[in-house]
């Protein structure tokens, strides 16, 4: 059985999102800080070359990880959808050919990774020099990804259950590990950009023997049951949730990109400034990121227990949440995005530069929590070849279009480049309005 407050069907909605919300935020800005220690620690006690091994490294083995995420995604909505109608056996059922799929997926990437390190370093076009230093971190890393998949894997199970907060003790643990292994083997044994790569699968290898302990300790809303340890029918329903997710997450990767090679034609100050706002755009995108994650077990639970009025309505509470923190960092950013800048660069051609792209880019704070939240609830309904379409109209109709026309203009401002981003994203909430009626219609309807 659930404890109340992993119970999302019944309740003060508000105080339920906030409170599963928080610890996924955390969760991500502790993410986002955990590959900048392998950077910043090599920079400090490796190789200049070593940091492009991180760096481009690190880059390849996001993309596998996104790869599992979109995945585990369909298994956290099954999940929810599966406790909100109380029907336990299929959850154990769920739980069991999951482990079997992503035991056999992680062996098939970890060959795969492995054996192509060297020609995916290349095509990232490493600098030459760097070339070894990153096919020894994609090897290494590749040779651990059994532990990087069913770290993610216990993570997305449990949010299906309710619970985000044991996800964020696994992630401060995986820190920890991490920040250590870093000191021990690369500012110690001066192991550079293995030291790096050893620390993060040690790290991943800690968290989850950690979690399984407390999983075995603990009475949660499922067991691990042999019998189900084998590739049954829910196998094909979590993967059909999941790639949806995975087209999208891939293409929309490529389409940055693109828009990255756009601005490197405007000259070096104009790359250089695009990559300090990236970075400041990232963390901008951790409350959408952590709603939408936070949204789609709500809505999967209520839908289980045939309960659409509170699914929507957390839908709704959800938008004016995030709108109303977002507005207070659309503000921040537009007027304050040059200070935000100085925190990474004192060149000050390239915090300019990152300061107009800012400018145009703030009002994504609050324009994509609205749409995030759709894409929560129709994730929370099964409903991902929606997300995936919205995404790619989204993003090859307007965005990519935009951003290139801005960026060819006579004396061309990175303002409008950064305004091509919530400019797609409004595109996408009139889409995702557009379902979101078709589809309720639909449903008052059964």
């Amino acid at each position: 059985m659930l404890k109340d407050k992993q119970d999302f069907t019944q309740g003060h909605i508000f105080s339920k999102l906030v409170n599963f919300m928080l610890p996924i935020l955390l969760s991500l800005v502790l993410q986002s800080l955990y590959s900048a220690v392998d950077m910043l620690i090599v920079g400090h006690f490796g190789s200049d070359a070593g940091i492009s091994g991180v760096n481009v490294g690190g880059n390849v083995m996001n993309l596998f990880t996104m790869l599992l995420n979109s995945i585990t995604m369909g298994v956290t909505v099954l999940m929810g959808q599966y406790i909100g109608a109380k029907r336990y056996e299929d959850v154990n059922k769920l739980i069991g050919n999951a482990v079997a799929f992503f035991l056999a997926l992680s062996l098939i990437l970890t060959a795969g990774i492995v054996i192509f390190a060297r020609p995916l370093a290349i095509a990232m076009q490493t600098p030459e020099e760097a070339v070894d230093l990153t096919v020894q971190y994609i090897r290494i890393c590749g040779a651990g990804f059994i532990f990087i998949t069913f770290y993610n894997f216990i993570s997305a199970m449990l949010r299906g259950t309710g619970d985000s907060v044991t996800p964020l003790i696994f992630v401060a643990i995986a820190s920890l590990v991490n920040i250590a292994g870093d000191l021990i083997l690369v500012a110690g044994f001066k192991m550079n950009v293995a030291g790096a790569a050893i620390a993060t699968v040690a790290a991943q290898a800690v968290s989850v023997i950690l979690s399984m302990e407390i999983i075995r300790r603990r009475k949660m809303a499922f067991s691990f049951k042999r019998k189900y340890f084998n590739f049954g029918s829910e196998v094909p329903r979590f993967v059909k949730l999941g790639m949806p997710l995975t087209v999208q997450g891939f293409l929309t990767n490529f389409s940055f990109l693109a828009l990255c090679a756009f601005v490197n034609k405007l000259g070096l100050d104009a790359s250089s400034g695009y990559g300090v706002a990236q970075k400041i755009q990232l963390f901008i995108m951790l409350i959408p990121s952590a709603l939408m994650q936070s949204m789609a077990p709500f809505v999967s639970q209520n839908v289980g227990a045939g309960n659409e009025k509170r699914a929507r309505s957390g839908m709704l509470c959800g938008q004016f949440l995030g709108a109303g923190v977002g507005l207070f960092i659309t503000i921040a950013t537009f007027f304050f995005g040059d200070y935000l800048a100085m925190l990474f660069t004192s060149n000050t051609a390239y915090i300019a530069r990152a300061f107009e792209f800012l400018r145009g880019f703030a009002p994504e704070a609050i324009v994509t929590c609205i749409l995030f939240s759709y894409l929560g609830y129709f994730n929370g309904h099964s409903k991902s070849l929606f997300v995936m379409i919205q995404g790619l109209l989204q993003t090859f109709l307007v965005r990519l279009p935009v951003s290139y026309v801005m960026s060819i203009r006579p004396d061309a401002s990175l303002t409008g480049v950064g305004a091509a981003a919530p400019l797609a994203t409004v595109f996408g909430i009139a889409m995702c309005f557009v379902y979101y009626k078709w589809m309720g219609r639909s449903l008052d309807k059964k």
